[in-house]
């Protein structure tokens, strides 16, 4: 069971940009009963984790428990062996594992698992039921793991402690503690770096590892979008961290830096200017000066292309307003995309975000643009009083762009394809193009018969 020293220590995380701003003891989100809406602390757990296709991932709780974020995200691999995402593992414990404890059931489990399946690791996430009646999945999994020679790693994050970010942060330090630096890698480069926080979804990851292969970048391992058990066990190898946009993970990165002397950075690859300075940053880190010449030529030649297949999207775009209700860091990263292609961003939702990424979202949108808290009430409102033309959100805001009689663009894990990268921006101005020329949002858009007599 997770402690609550643990809890406060990964909430008062000192690498913060903001944490200088805060009082003594308070925290960057405390959790709060009642309030894991939008995502509890074994959904943010599972979210980080799943994408290591050679894992098996088991869920040590009730059947219920098993699809609260199981394949809920497009987080492609190009793992070429048996992806064990593509099923559901759970213990199903039942109202007497309740009773006399669940460990037997886990044990159980875990033998057909490596029985059956014969998976580089197991990951074994307590849920609010097990982390109640108190199974202690720590020294199961550390017998198991003995017994089976293969890292079954336990992850501590009921719902009930608190959010989504908590649980990336959780699942952040079970994988520090039982799978960095277990293994050596075949060989290493001076530019090897880690990727932390990109989950690959919709192939994001896939739109600029292209890009670090012709400057001369290698991926160590990454966390996790595409991983790999074995590379990441080796991640204690790399010369450098990169935090791609999200800032849940950041307390592994400041506990890398301070256990193997790996420095990180925090980037985003969403727009022109983004994917240009996150590769700059990513070369400057690494201090090479031929590097650093190769990923100007690289940049160059790639905008150029970028800009020149942009010219009819841009015309198309010209004099268009948005408005952006996402969560985290694309409330700037989507915004910055946007801008990219010559479209205002009016509002944007910083409903989900950290400090530092409403720091971001205000200096994206300028002093006239409206950070909005509480979106929900306030995005009808403002799409009226500034006039927007499209309304880019989670399926759930679909209703509010037709009430509206606007475009509409799905940007949340629920998409489609990836605007990751220079080609990434493309297949963003492809969709925003395809939503204005909808006939469907031009048809609800036209006064009814009885409006326009």
């Amino acid at each position: 069971m997770v402690s609550r020293s643990k809890i406060k220590e990964l909430m008062n995380e000192s690498a913060c940009s903001h944490s200088k701003d805060k009082k003594a003891g308070e925290g960057c989100d405390m959790p709060k009963p009642g309030m894991a809406a939008g995502g509890c602390a074994f959904d943010g757990a599972q979210i980080s984790l799943f994408p290591y296709a050679d894992a098996v991932h088991l869920v040590h709780g009730p059947q219920t428990c098993l699809g609260a974020s199981w394949e809920t995200r497009e987080t492609l691999s190009s793992y070429k062996g048996h992806n064990h995402t593509v099923m559901g593992f759970t213990t199903g414990i039942t109202t007497n594992d309740v009773i006399f404890g669940g460990d037997k059931r886990l044990d159980a489990s875990l033998n057909y698992i490596v029985k059956h399946y014969a998976p580089e690791a197991v990951f074994v996430y307590s849920t609010c039921v097990t982390a109640m009646v108190g199974d202690d999945i720590d020294m199961t999994c550390k017998l198991s793991s003995q017994k089976y020679d293969i890292p079954i790693v336990p992850v501590p994050a009921p719902g009930f402690v608190g959010g989504k970010n908590l649980g990336s942060r959780l699942a952040g330090e079970a994988v520090l503690e039982h799978l960095i630096g277990t293994k050596e890698p075949e060989f290493t480069t001076p530019y090897d770096i880690n990727l932390i926080g990109d989950y690959n979804v919709t192939g994001d990851l896939w739109q600029y590892l292209p890009l670090f292969e012709k400057i001369g970048i290698r991926v160590l391992s990454s966390l996790s979008g595409d991983g790999r058990v074995g590379s990441i066990r080796s991640a204690h190898r790399a010369k450098l961290n990169v935090i791609v946009c999200a800032k849940s993970l950041i307390t592994l990165c400041r506990k890398m830096q301070e256990t193997y002397g790996i420095p990180w950075v925090s980037v985003s690859f969403y727009g022109k200017r983004d994917t240009s300075f996150a590769i700059m940053e990513i070369v400057n880190a690494l201090g090479d000066e031929a590097l650093i010449e190769k990923a100007k030529e690289v940049i160059s030649r790639y905008e150029a292309e970028l800009e020149e297949k942009l010219l009819p999207y841009k015309k198309m775009f010209a004099g268009k307003k948005a408005v952006l209700n996402t969560g985290g860091n694309k409330a700037w990263s989507i915004a910055s995309g946007l801008q990219d292609l010559g479209i205002e961003v009016v509002a944007t939702s910083i409903r989900k975000s950290t400090a530092d990424d409403i720091e971001k979202a205000k200096e994206y949108l300028g002093e006239d643009g409206i950070l909005m808290k509480a979106p929900a009430s306030e995005q009808a409102k403002i799409i009226d009083e500034r006039g927007a033309d499209i309304l880019l959100a989670g399926g759930r805001s679909l209703y509010t762009a037709i009430k509206k009689k606007i475009s509409f663009i799905d940007v949340n894990q629920e998409k489609k394809v990836s605007y990751g990268g220079y080609e990434g921006l493309l297949n963003l101005a492809e969709d925003l193009r395809c939503a204005f020329l909808n006939p469907v949002f031009k048809n609800v858009s036209t006064p009814a018969p009885w409006e326009a007599a």
